[in-house]
């Protein structure tokens, strides 16, 4: 078995009220979800819900079993409060 060697990585989380950045210290081999599970993000912010946000490595879309490399930086993401869409269509009602 390979020897486990230690990475930095980095967490953002960016709520209504409040943004949070974590670094952490993790080993070769790690996951996501290992990654959010060992961050004080999920006791901090009851509204993160792992299986239904949507997670991201350098803003690219990613499963919670995606193994990280040194300096990612893993973001969660939440969920839409209005349909693109439907929020274009209203401005451009106010704007005529």
């Amino acid at each position: 078995m390979p020897k486990k060697t230690p990475i930095e990585v980095e967490l953002a989380w960016a709520g209504e009220q409040e943004q949070s950045l974590v670094q952490l210290k993790l080993s070769s081999g790690d996951t996501v979800a290992d990654a959010i599970n060992s961050s004080s993000l999920l006791g901090r912010f009851p509204e993160i819900k792992l299986g239904q946000n949507r997670v991201g490595v350098h803003g690219r879309l990613v499963k919670l079993e995606h193994v990280l490399q040194a300096g990612d930086r893993i973001e969660i993401y939440r969920g839409l409060k209005v349909d693109p869409r439907v929020s274009r269509k209203r401005r451009a009602r106010r704007r005529s």
